[in-house]
């Protein structure tokens, strides 16, 4: 009777299970996708907003600004938004997400409004000064320490204090002050560069004029208008820049006397901490020439070239030099010349000190000093490819300490004297964990541990490993995932999502290896998808990457045959029925795949795809490909037109008709080369977008190419 009983539970047990498992849930492109309806409800728990006033843990909130203990974690109200709104004229303030600090031994909190900054005493409770500007500014850049806003009107370059504006430059069309130049190559990221006190304001001017227009077509209107954007592309002519200084006391600027800017690149600038120097590197522009030269901040005059790096093949500068703290004699350079990105100390006359970083791993960013510069804080990938760690450097001694120990990628910010870190960081299996840590007592108060934002749902299996490049020697590093229902003995359809270009890198041990919404979904809807970084991606160092120079595409694709190789290796995958799919470089990589390896790939889908190297603009076209004129062959070789015959699966490419990055010049081309080689690839237009297709637009994408995937490879 007790064995009847016994068999009877576990009967039940399992059909409680099984009943279990066929209740999960699925994911629509709704929930997964960034502009989804319901994408809100699966994003991972976060504290936005968190910030460092000086040593104090700040929180924003809506209704409340608050401040965060670090030993124990206690959350202190420093104001609410209904107190400042009492002392607020004609504004109001909706919420603290805005809100900065910009002084960290102060009382005063920065206020932004679309139309004016409002310094606020909070412990006064009143305004402290009003600063308006124009309230179409575009690029604003705050000085703190003289509490004036540079900023551009259109593509001029104004100031304004609280006594008034000030417009300090009046060029016509064609020049452009004040904003981000050589499209944003070389780590530059805007265009206005305050001195360490704000006497003096440096800035690029960046002249357009000998530029040919390239005509993009603005559908929004009944007749259509002409929008002409500046796009020079590899072996054209190109814009010529100059860095301004301008003096706010005297009105007065003057340019750096660099000589002609005419086929030159000027980056990564830095001010010397008494104001009187400013430090450029300048490129040539084969990109495998750069000096570090200093000019005088008050004539313009140049003064020195102290340092050179030169390669076979490019340098690539990304980071300005670094003074030590209380130390104007010596500084920070980032350099890959070891073949990893790492830290050198030199004097200013450009003598090398010491390499304060060295190994086959990189340096990612430096966050900055503790409160004596005798400690310099960064991350880097030395735990491995896939992690980024917080490290704290001895200058002096030279040792380095690890801080988070935790393995993951973590993205941390550091107090202001150094004795604390926000570290928020996720792995595979953790969304994310945002810690306080206490650097030197090493104690940890957890401030927040997101739950699984997919519980409840049927979650494909995801698995990493590494195979060899095509090289033979290399470790490439792979992730796989699988139905969340596999069953070993069927045989499913692969998509390998691609990218494979320079500064990406599509797998670290983030939440879920990194894996997108979009591959969430395919394989919910029985696909095995497959993603490899190649060489030429991110994070291995220079020889991983410019092993593709002269040749984008190529020794790429070889390394992902290897990764197709293996997955033809696998007895549940079904050989006959892989595809491949990418956006930009992906784009490209999907399309060269397909023409070059087409018994490999039956379907394909190509997003905002670069056919042709020279129509592609010429800082990045020419650092990795040189331009058509001195490596036609190279260009010859990865023109995609010229394989067009070879197309013998499904492809799709799609293409956003305002593409700003890869014209839309590349698809059509491609497409004119297929009709005369007479064959049959498929095209789709997005009107309105530029390189990619974002908000609720996104979910229309996915599915299009979901559509594509199921009708011609499952």
């Amino acid at each position: 009777m007790n064995s009847i009983k016994q068999l009877v539970a576990v009967l039940l047990l399992l059909l409680s299970v099984t009943v279990m498992a066929q209740e999960k849930r699925t994911l629509t492109l709704e929930d997964l996708l960034p502009g989804g309806e319901t994408s809100h409800n699966f994003r991972s728990d976060n504290i936005p907003g968190l910030v460092w006033w000086g040593d104090k843990c700040i929180k924003p909130d809506v209704e409340k600004l608050i401040s965060i203990g670090v030993k124990e974690g206690k959350e202190t109200i420093l104001t609410t938004l209904k107190e400042i709104n009492k002392s607020l004229k004609s504004d109001t303030l909706r919420h603290f997400y805005n809100v900065t600090f910009p002084w960290k031994n102060s009382q005063e909190i920065l206020l932004k409004f679309t139309d004016k900054y409002i310094v606020y005493n909070l412990s006064a409770k009143t305004i402290s000064q009003e600063i308006d500007f124009n309230a179409k500014a575009s690029n604003l850049d705050f000085c703190p320490q003289q509490k004036t806003i540079a900023y551009t009107l259109d593509n001029n370059l104004c100031v304004a204090t609280s006594k008034g504006e000030t417009i300090v430059t009046n060029e016509p069309k064609g020049i452009v002050c004040g904003q981000a130049v050589h499209r944003s190559e070389f780590g530059i990221s805007k265009g206005t560069f305050w001195s360490p006190n704000g006497k003096y304001l440096a800035f690029y001017r960046m002249d357009e004029s000998m530029v040919t227009d390239y005509p993009l077509v603005d559908i929004s209107e009944r007749i259509a208008t002409l929008d002409n954007i500046k796009y020079p592309m590899a072996g054209m002519t190109s814009h010529q820049v100059k860095v301004g200084v301008y003096q706010p006391t005297t009105g007065t600027t003057i340019y750096l006397k660099a000589g002609d800017p005419t086929n030159r690149y000027f980056t990564n600038l830095a001010w010397s901490p008494d104001e009187t120097k400013i430090y450029l590197i300048e490129l040539n522009r084969d990109q495998n020439q750069a000096q570090l030269v200093r000019y005088n901040a008050q004539s313009g005059e140049k003064e020195a070239v102290i340092l050179e790096e030169t390669h076979p093949k490019y340098v690539e500068p990304q980071q300005p030099i670094l003074f030590l703290k209380g130390n104007e004699q010596q500084f920070i350079y980032q350099s890959q010349k070891d073949g990893f990105n790492h830290l050198y100390l030199y004097n200013v006359e450009g003598k090398l000190i010491k390499q304060l970083t060295s190994g086959n791993w990189l340096v990612k960013e430096v966050l900055g000093f503790d409160e004596q510069g005798k400690n310099l804080f960064f991350t880097s990938t030395e735990q491995g490819p896939m992690e980024q760690q917080l490290y704290k450097l001895n200058l002096k001694s030279g040792k380095r300490s690890l801080i988070t120990k935790e393995q993951g990628m973590h993205y941390p910010l550091v107090s202001e004297s150094g004795r604390y870190a926000m570290d928020n960081y996720s792995s595979a299996e953790l969304p994310r964990i945002i810690n306080l840590i206490d650097i030197n007592k090493g104690t940890i108060t957890n401030l927040l541990t997101a739950k699984n934002p997919y519980e409840g749902y049927a979650m494909p299996i995801i698995e990493t490993g590494s195979i060899k490049a095509a090289d033979g020697v290399t470790d490439l590093y792979y992730r796989i995932m699988k139905p969340a229902d596999f069953d070993a003995k069927k045989k499913y359809p692969a998509v390998v999502y691609v990218y494979g270009g320079p500064h990406a890198q599509m797998i670290h041990n983030n939440y879920l290896w990194d894996a997108r919404g979009w591959d969430i979904y395919m394989a919910q809807r029985e696909y095995i998808m497959f993603t490899l970084d190649n060489r030429g991606s991110e994070s291995r160092g220079m020889e991983f990457e410019n092993v593709t120079f002269r040749r984008l595409g190529i020794e790429e694709g070889k390394d992902q045959v290897k990764g197709v190789e293996y997955l033809q290796s696998l007895p549940y995958v079904d050989n006959n029925r892989i595809g491949v799919h990418g956006w930009s470089f992906g784009g490209h990589m999907t399309i060269a795949l397909m023409l070059r390896y087409p018994a490999l790939f039956k379907v394909g889908v190509a997003g905002g795809p670069v056919i042709d190297w020279s129509y592609y603009e010429v800082m990045y076209g020419e650092r990795y490909m040189d331009t058509p004129q001195t490596n036609a062959k190279g260009y010859e070789e990865t023109n995609l037109k010229n394989l067009a015959t070879n197309l013998k699966g499904h492809l799709l490419i799609i293409h956003d008709d305002n593409d700003h990055t890869c014209v839309l010049q590349h698809s059509l081309s491609f497409m004119k080369a297929c009709v005369e080689a007479r064959t049959y690839p498929d095209l789709f237009i997005y009107p309105g977008h530029d390189h990619n297709v974002i908000g609720r637009d996104r979910v229309h994408l996915h599915e299009k190419i979901t559509r594509y995937f199921d009708d011609y490879l499952k």
